[in-house]
């Protein structure tokens, strides 16, 4: 109990702490994919959605969320990011009664081909590369009492560029606190990819040097590539029902972020339900953060029960991206 105890004071003063801190450090981390969002609700929320996460888009948001699961849920996610860049995600949590609830999730980011320039061919030297991401992790989170929750993540995470590859392990944390004023009024913390540091290794990294006058002699060289820490995350969120009847319900959410790589920032969003079967979204992105291109979101979902024993749901997100256009979510989903 005191470990929790102390996990807690962690979450909360830390990213006070941290956000004292006037000094950027922009196109420092590595793994950037893990800052694209997963889930086309909580995208479409603007991303304000560590307080409001209840189903498998949590294992993203706050794993904390997970431990709200009562039954199954698996869901398949797709990004359309910018630059012919493009994200899959796949997650299942199940609930376990009287341990909690296990989850598992891999996320792969790829790009379209390259071709291959030197400084002498800048043409393009006829060969071509791809750029290629993939984190893959276990969850689990559970209820310490009625309207408390605590969830974490372990995930290993790779990075792949032509013939260089670097590798990582991380974790995410979270915490979820329901008070029963407001219909519900939720308070949520988190940490993400806190892990190690990764470098690019691979035979790319090798160079050919010839020693003396002559090139009979050659010899092999290592170019030793630096470590950089992956993209940490700080979150602090409220999310409260300020409407809940029988057919309706209306929620707002705010999230506070504080990135070890750029400026803090601020996600606000909202959520209408109808009949919990039909919603619309929406919510502004990275308020206060310094030269950015998020802005509005919006977006809509479904949930319809097809099947005798399952509900399948359907979310889209639309958000703007300023001068790098915008981008797309879809999300599709099993509740069984």
């Amino acid at each position: 109990m005191k470990l929790i105890k102390l996990f807690l004071v962690l979450l909360i003063v830390s990213p006070a702490l941290l956000m004292c801190q006037s000094i950027t450090k922009t196109g420092t981390t590595v793994g950037q994919f893990l800052k694209i969002g997963v889930g086309s609700r909580a995208a479409a929320m603007g991303g304000a959605f560590s307080a409001s996460s209840d189903d498998i888009s949590s294992t993203y948001w706050n794993p904390a969320g997970l431990a709200r699961i009562s039954s199954n849920e698996a869901s398949f996610n797709h990004v359309k990011w910018f630059a012919d860049i493009n994200l899959e995600n796949a997650a299942f949590a199940t609930n376990i009664q009287g341990f909690g609830t296990v989850g598992a999730f891999v996320s792969v980011l790829t790009t379209s081909e390259m071709m291959v320039t030197t400084i002498d061919m800048p043409e393009g030297t006829g060969e071509f590369f791809k750029y290629n991401n993939l984190a893959v992790g276990l969850s689990y989170a559970r209820n310490l009492t009625d309207n408390f929750s605590i969830g974490f993540n372990a995930k290993y995470i790779g990075e792949n560029i032509w013939h260089m590859k670097a590798q990582g392990f991380a974790v995410d944390l979270g915490t979820l606190y329901r008070i029963p004023i407001m219909n519900e009024f939720r308070i949520a913390a988190s940490i993400s990819n806190f892990g190690t540091k990764m470098k690019l290794d691979g035979r790319d990294a090798l160079n050919i040097k010839p020693v003396g006058s002559g090139d009979a002699n050659l010899i092999n060289t290592d170019v030793e590539m630096e470590e950089f820490d992956l993209p940490l995350l700080f979150r602090f969120g409220v999310a409260s029902d300020i409407i809940k009847s029988e057919s309706s319900r209306l929620t707002v959410a705010l999230d506070a972020i504080h990135p070890n790589d750029h400026t803090e920032y601020v996600n606000t969003g909202l959520e209408f339900a109808w009949n919990e079967t039909f919603y619309l979204r929406g919510g502004y992105n990275s308020l206060f953060e310094k030269d950015t291109e998020k802005g509005l979101t919006f977006g809509f979902g479904l949930n319809y029960r097809m099947f005798d024993f399952a509900n399948v749901v359907v979310d889209y997100a639309y958000e703007d991206m300023h001068r790098l256009n915008s981008v797309q979510y879809i999300s599709l989903g099993l509740k069984f």
